[in-house]
């Protein structure tokens, strides 16, 4: 009896060896099934993650160069933009580099840190848009208390905590996820190391793992969503007891622009990673995740830009004071 539980421990242990040893490169298969629109795909891809960088990169500068946009609101609209550099980055960068090499492969430590990274900035983005909705809160519902409580130091502050939240339960589910025995499966049947489809790979129960992911699912899209919808039913009472009309047409300006962001990154996650268990089409998720990863971060800059005179007045300044600089620039020479 000794030996037999010896001979399977130790069966064990070379399984787990083998599964830590021989897998060091996976396979994505991404859009193999639809080879008449690979190139489409690449194309639409690298556009967006174009556009994704420049909108998100002016908006950035726009809000550290121009010093009346030097306001909580953009503070964090600037945080939410580097967010967005970072997840598309993270996302589509290792699938536009393959498309053009040819290759198809990942290294085991490229998947981990990839899907790390983009779970990190997808969970810290959930986060900080209920804070902004909090913001919006204050700063409609108790105007002359706005400045004393969202201070620099707060803001600081409720970044701070966004960005470790969003760190620490994606460090939480890479691990659990790529601790699991994958017992020689690299064949990853996406277009990148998303959690749920690598842990399709995983060759033991998984039971643990889905209650592990489906506490931080709700930590991180119900309740801030929840938050979000309490603190814009104050909004919304407060909005139509404002009497100036230019007071309040400003108000749900910056209210729908942040909404309609809400709406574009909460429906596309809630789909992908709160749907039925017996809706499981992974080309449907493929789709979904070109949405979450590309779509919704190039939009985001156009929509505040799009909503908010602030923006689009600070934009010009920019333009045009870097065209005065180039004139002055050939005039001198």
């Amino acid at each position: 009896m000794y030996t037999f539980i010896h001979y399977d421990r130790t069966i064990r242990n070379k399984m787990i060896k083998t599964n830590l040893t021989v897998i060091s490169n996976f396979i994505f298969l991404g859009f193999t099934h639809y080879p008449k629109v690979e190139s489409t795909i690449f194309v639409l891809c690298l556009l967006m993650y174009l556009v994704t960088l420049l909108g998100n990169s002016i908006l950035i500068s726009v809000t550290i160069l121009d010093s009346s946009l030097h306001t909580p609101m953009y503070f964090f609209l600037s945080n939410l933009s580097l967010l967005d550099i970072w997840y598309t980055s993270s996302a589509l960068t290792p699938m536009l580099a393959n498309f053009v090499s040819g290759r198809t492969t990942i290294s085991f430590s490229g998947c981990a840190t990839q899907m790390y990274f983009s779970l990190a900035m997808g969970s810290t983005e959930c986060v900080l848009l209920s804070m902004m909705a909090y913001d919006r809160y204050v700063a409609i519902c108790n105007p002359l208390r706005y400045p004393i409580v969202m201070n620099n130091r707060v803001c600081v502050q409720i970044a701070a905590g966004s960005w470790v939240t969003g760190c620490l339960t994606a460090l939480v589910e890479t691990v659990s996820v790529l601790h699991q025995s994958l017992c020689g499966n690299i064949i990853i049947d996406h277009f990148t190391c998303e959690i749920l489809a690598v842990l399709k790979l995983v060759c033991v129960d998984t039971s643990r793992v889905q209650l592990i992911m489906l506490i931080i699912s709700v930590f991180l899209l119900p309740m801030p969503m929840l938050l979000i919808c309490i603190s814009y039913v104050f909004i919304l009472y407060n909005i139509l007891r404002i009497s100036s009309v230019r007071a309040r047409s400003k108000a749900i300006s910056t209210c729908a622009a942040h909404l309609m962001v809400v709406v574009l990154f909460y429906g596309t996650a809630l789909s992908m990673y709160l749907k039925p268990s017996a809706v499981d089409s992974q080309e449907i998720d493929k789709f979904m995740a070109l949405v979450y990863a590309g779509l919704t971060p190039m939009l985001n800059p156009i929509i505040y830009s799009l909503r908010n005179k602030e923006v689009k007045e600070a934009v010009k300044k920019l333009l045009t004071r870097n065209s005065l600089c180039s004139l002055l620039i050939h005039s001198s020479k």
